[in-house]
């Protein structure tokens, strides 16, 4: 594999015809994405010695809206955001990031990372659930099995023999309202993706969700930001969470799913807890016991088996798809 740094990955994210001819750069962006996510979580817990979960949010969406709008300006990507579509920018910001944002920190505030990536990563088992009610998507058996099999795992992970809390419900309790916020997010994320490029959601919800943020920051956390003496790793956090968390990794990510599509990109984040697990022990000292190890396999065998189900279907959607098209007695009038 040839060597390259940041910089030449972040070129190429952005350059649409060089992502269908070189799989080795598109893998390697997609796996930093997956593993700038999963080391966010021990991010954030370091920032949350000094900064409160509010602070963080600010000011990770302040600078990663900066910077981005920096990328725009600079590679000419801006695009210009019609009228009619204000509101379903403003409702789509408001569940993601600020709604999630505030389930995430205030979950990861109150339970260790590892568990709080495990729970955020079994969206896609939910998304089943959202599809049928809120589009009328058929749900398969294994979308239902995959279902179940994550929910026990989530529930090992979280309980003990006698089924009491080993993490705190408060917490758990949050990271589910984050898990609920994304999903919702998804609704108006559909209207918008047509018409919009990625990197033009993504900077808009950054942008608006730091709005979101800035009174509940001048309420909550004024008062005493400035008297807080942060260590160098918590501003050192902090950028990473702007930099890489909420940046460079969605551009990757995205990058990823417009060169090999939504469902093989998907399989990677299945490795998020894990990065988060490794990460945690590395920098947090956290002791994972046997059954939250247990637990987090079980829940991401749940997710392949959801996802590798919904890559087939996806096959043989476009197998019949192409089938129509060079048939013509198949073709719709």
């Amino acid at each position: 594999m040839p060597g390259f740094s940041i910089g030449q990955l972040f070129i190429f994210a952005l350059n649409r015809e060089d992502l269908q001819q070189n799989k080795i750069y598109i893998y390697t962006l997609v796996t930093l994405a997956v593993i700038f996510w999963g080391v966010s979580y021990v991010w954030t817990k370091i920032a949350f010695t000094y900064y409160q979960p509010i602070t963080v949010m600010l000011i990770r969406l302040g600078l990663s809206s900066i910077l981005m709008a920096v990328i725009f300006r600079v590679r000419r990507l801006g695009e210009r955001v019609e009228r009619k579509d204000y509101t379903a920018f403003v409702l789509l910001s408001l569940f993601s990031p600020f709604f999630y944002f505030i389930g995430e920190n205030f979950g990861v505030y109150h339970v260790s990372p590892t568990v709080a990536s495990v729970i955020i990563a079994t969206i896609p088992v939910f998304s089943p659930i959202l599809g049928y009610v809120a589009f009328r998507e058929r749900v398969t058996v294994v979308n239902i099995l995959g279902f179940i099999i994550s929910f026990s795992g989530v529930i090992i992970m979280v309980m003990d023999g006698d089924f009491r809390f080993t993490a705190s419900p408060t917490g758990l309790m949050w990271l589910f309202f984050a898990v609920f916020s994304a999903l919702v997010n998804v609704i108006f994320l559909k209207k918008l993706a047509v018409k919009y490029s990625s990197f033009t959601i993504i900077l808009v919800q950054n942008f608006l969700g730091a709005l979101f943020f800035l009174p509940v920051f001048l309420i909550m956390d004024l008062d005493g930001f400035f008297d807080i003496r942060p260590s160098w790793e918590a501003v050192a956090s902090l950028f990473a969470l702007a930099v890489f968390g909420s940046t460079l990794a969605f551009m990757f990510y995205t990058s990823g799913v417009r060169a090999i599509g939504i469902a093989r990109t998907a399989i990677f984040a299945n490795l998020i807890p894990v990065v988060t697990a490794i990460t945690s022990f590395i920098f947090l000292n956290e002791i994972i016991e046997a059954g939250r190890i247990l637990g987090m396999f079980i829940v991401i065998s749940g997710l392949f088996m959801t996802q590798v189900s919904n890559l087939r279907r996806r096959k043989r959607e476009k197998r019949a798809s192409n089938i129509k098209q060079h048939i013509p007695g198949l073709k719709k009038e």
